[in-house]
């Protein structure tokens, strides 16, 4: 059964990491959120999920304005070849999300371990990191460490690469 935002606060509140969240309007894309950056503050997050010609699955949690060459990612990452972004199906089956939702908070969703996790080194430069929990119409603010805690927790061990240019 896909979890939601209740589960992830819940895992959190479990581990006993601190975090804070911050409900708003639904925001699809970095563009649509800029105006809650004063807000909310931190290194806020874009997300693509990819795969490979192997159809290994990657979620890539860059800094939201960094720039991910997907000609020359698969070198950086490990893939077979290089990548395409994947497709709506997978993505709600594996990190329980639609497009527009992604997350690195997603790991909750991922049991049978289909994704590798992959954090860019600039992004992890903040100490707070800011991801939706779930859904769209929230951010979730969490420390970098306590991120990699959390997805930990879950069973995947994050990688902290540097994929953006």
């Amino acid at each position: 059964m896909t979890k939601t935002s209740d589960d992830v606060f819940a895992l959190l509140d479990s581990l006993g990491i601190a975090y804070s969240n911050t409900e708003h309007r639904a925001v699809f894309t970095v563009e649509e959120g800029e105006d809650l950056r004063a807000d909310i503050p931190g290194g806020h997050t874009k997300n693509l999920f990819v795969k490979d010609k192997k159809s290994r699955y990657f979620l890539l949690t860059v800094e939201e304005y960094a720039t991910v060459d997907l000609k020359k990612v698969h070198t950086l990452i490990g893939g077979t070849g290089r990548v395409s972004f994947g497709k709506p199906e997978p993505l709600m089956e594996y990190l329980g999300v639609e497009p527009g939702s992604v997350t690195a908070l997603g790991a909750i969703n991922d049991d049978t371990h289909q994704v590798t996790f992959i954090l860019d080194e600039s992004l992890m430069e903040n100490e707070i990191i800011n991801c939706h929990p779930l859904r769209n119409t929230a951010t979730t603010s969490i420390g970098r460490d306590d991120l990699i805690a959390f997805i930990r927790a879950t069973g995947h061990e994050p990688l902290v690469l540097k994929v953006t240019e």
